[in-house]
């Protein structure tokens, strides 16, 4: 018994290993592959919603080493700001804020709470104010599985952080977005969207609520909405694509509880098979950066290449109806 179970871990940490060295190998050779230009986001703002941890942050990182100005959209400021503190260290070698002459980009972090329209709509107001362009908008803040919690305005947590807070904020942005085009915009959705569905009797989940479920609900919610605007933006040279960034390590689990005996086996399966931040935000760096997207719009995207829907995220007449709804819901007026 004592020898099958060790050798059922050697096993397992030999298959880790060479998944993992596959991984690297892979990973090298996509960036290599896509041999980004260092330059090519010069000139360049890009705002990323949750930029200061996982995918956000390796996002934001990558970006900054193209050239971009990045704008971090973060909830906690203090960990924000040590968040920058940290890839200007990373990218720069020193705490200053600018630019310097190897090409590496601007950092500018903004206060933006997803649960607060209130927030949302102060945030936009004072970028509107002060920010003479915007080139790409990242909605790629989120909230994953947590107990059932309302946001400031009475909606369900991931509902309203997911899908409704970044609703708002796109809309409020549309108007700078398209005075700057050509712009992207890039919605960072999940795989899991297959197991929600949009309930509109009980959007809010105050029936029932399960938060697998609602999150996927959310999910779903954001790639119906990146369809119908893709729609709307017709002819506006403002385009806008879904993603599923595949499993990343990211402290986005953090309401899942692992008992303590499985930890180490789920750190060691987690280190095998999920994806790094930066492998993660590949797709996303490569919707908001990429030449061989320009005029792409209304598509759903992993690993850099298009990808299939189910019929139901293609649901024209759900996608408008969903659209109507959360106007409503977040008080824009027609």
């Amino acid at each position: 018994m004592a020898l099958a179970a060790a050798a059922a871990v050697l096993a397992a940490l030999g298959g880790a290993l060479w998944l993992a060295a596959s991984r690297f190998v892979g990973l090298r050779a996509q960036r290599l592959h896509g041999s980004r230009d260092p330059s090519h986001m010069h000139g360049k703002t890009v705002l990323i919603t949750g930029a200061n941890s996982g995918l956000g942050r390796a996002t934001a990182a990558e970006l900054l080493r193209l050239g971009a100005r990045v704008i971090m959209g973060c909830r906690d400021r203090a960990r924000a700001e040590e968040a920058a503190r940290q890839l200007r260290r990373e990218l720069l070698g020193t705490g200053a804020a600018e630019p310097d002459a190897r090409g590496v980009g601007e950092l500018v972090v903004r206060e933006l709470d997803l649960a607060s329209l209130r927030s949302v709509r102060a945030f936009c107001h004072e970028l509107l104010q002060e920010e003479p362009r915007l080139d790409v908008l990242i909605n790629n803040a989120g909230i994953f599985q947590c107990p059932y919690m309302k946001t400031e305005d009475g909606f369900e947590m991931q509902f309203g952080v997911n899908h409704l807070g970044h609703f708002l904020l796109t809309n409020l942005l549309l108007g700078l977005l398209k005075s700057s085009a050509p712009s992207r915009i890039v919605v960072v959705s999940s795989k899991l969207y297959k197991y929600g569905d949009i309930n509109f009797d009980d959007l809010n989940s105050e029936q029932s609520y399960n938060k697998s479920f609602c999150y996927s609900r959310s999910k779903l919610a954001n790639i119906l909405f990146t369809r119908e605007l893709a729609h709307r933006l017709e002819g506006t040279n403002v385009t806008v694509n879904v993603l599923h960034p595949g499993i990343v390590r990211t402290n986005l689990g953090r309401y899942i509880h692992i008992p303590l005996l499985a930890k180490p086996l789920f750190n060691l399966v987690s280190w095998a098979f999920f994806k790094t931040p930066l492998e993660g935000a590949q797709t996303s760096i490569y919707l908001a950066s990429s030449p061989e997207v320009e005029g792409v719009s209304g598509k759903y995207f992993g690993d850099c290449k298009e990808e299939e829907l189910l019929p139901k995220a293609m649901d024209e007449s759900v996608a408008r109806k969903l659209w109507d709804i959360s106007e409503v819901m977040v008080g824009i007026l027609k």
